[in-house]
């Protein structure tokens, strides 16, 4: 029983070699037969054409055993492609300590590859629920059981509940444009690198199904590129491109002139339209007395602002300087809060 196992580890090992070497040994055996027959046609003097033709198909199979050679050396070499767990264990561990006092995020990627939304490495991205929208450019949110505040990254939208300031222009269009944004799908945070602010505030890239908040108030005019603070730059050059073109198309704050500043947005006293004073020409009565009608003046206030400024809001439909234009609504009450 021991001889035969011996045989079968014999005739395997010679298998294995000829299966390895199948190349070298013929290239070696065609060799050896070109030397012999060199070697007899010498000795009779007749030509050496049958050893130039075996020496050539030696030849022949010794270059295929080199190419084989070098083939199995670089399938041996060549790196294996691998699923890249890092990121995906780093992303698992960034949602897992969310509760903790510091959230740990992978590096940026580069700004400049200018990933268009939709296409986004969603590695970085963690779910939250929203708990409230208090601005423009800040939420309220719990990420896996705790409440945070969010502040959009890079951006800044015009004040709508500063404690020492009044409201500004198209800062309740931005804020409810967020609360209509927010409501259409899930939401998703992206931080960069530093991740919070000196209040302890996340500082992240919101993401509604897939579309950046940040992108889409830039892009309706609502927002201004601002707080550009490294190295939470990921976004800036994109940002500033969509603003751009927000600005050539005069949307929202880009429609006032002078609204936007490197230091935020200016504040606009609103005018007061002068009254309009219309005189009633005099009516001649009777025994030719003249008697003139009283002075008739109607005032006329160009938005709601100055309405505000006059103190006469809310207005209401019927009292002076009322106008379609100052009830969007229709409801017969203008300039409401």
């Amino acid at each position: 029983m021991g001889r035969i196992i011996l045989y079968i580890i014999v005739i395997a090992f010679i298998i294995a070699v000829i299966t390895k070497f199948f190349y070298l040994l013929v290239a070696g055996a065609l060799g050896y037969w070109a030397y012999k027959q060199f070697k007899k046609s010498q000795t009779k003097g007749s030509k050496q054409t049958l050893t130039y033709v075996l020496g050539a198909f030696a030849g022949v199979f010794l270059i295929l055993f080199v190419v084989s050679l070098s083939s199995d050396t670089a399938n041996k070499t060549e790196p294996i492609a691998v699923v890249d767990t890092k990121e995906d264990s780093s992303s698992n561990s960034e949602t897992k300590s969310n509760t903790a006092d510091v959230i740990e995020t992978s590096q940026s990627s580069d700004s400049k590859g200018k990933q268009t939304q939709g296409n986004q490495n969603n590695h970085n991205r963690f779910p939250a629920t929203l708990v409230e929208v208090t601005d423009g450019d800040t939420l309220k949110v719990t990420v896996e059981g705790k409440e945070e505040k969010v502040r959009l990254l890079l951006i800044d939208t015009p004040e709508s509940v500063h404690p020492e300031k009044e409201e500004q222009p198209f800062a309740k269009d931005a804020s409810n444009f967020v609360k209509k944004q927010v409501a259409k799908g899930n939401m998703e945070l992206e931080l960069d690198v530093s991740e919070r602010d000196k209040y302890g505030r996340l500082l992240a890239y919101v993401w509604i199904d897939n579309k950046m908040l940040n992108e889409q108030l830039l892009e309706y005019g609502l927002a201004r590129v601002a707080y550009i603070y490294p190295p939470n730059t990921k976004y800036v050059d994109q940002f500033e491109e969509i603003q751009k073109q927000a600005r050539v198309q005069a949307k929202g704050i880009w429609s006032i002139e002078n609204y936007v500043q490197d230091s935020g947005f200016v504040e606009l006293k609103p005018a007061i339209e002068e009254p309009v004073v219309v005189t009633q020409a005099p009516s001649v009565e009777k025994n030719n007395e003249v008697k003139n009608e009283p002075i008739v003046t109607n005032v006329y206030y160009k938005n709601c602002d100055a309405v505000r400024a006059a103190g006469a809001d809310p207005i209401y439909e019927g009292e002076p300087g009322y106008s379609r234009k100052l009830d969007r609504d229709g409801d017969g009450i203008g300039c409401e809060r």
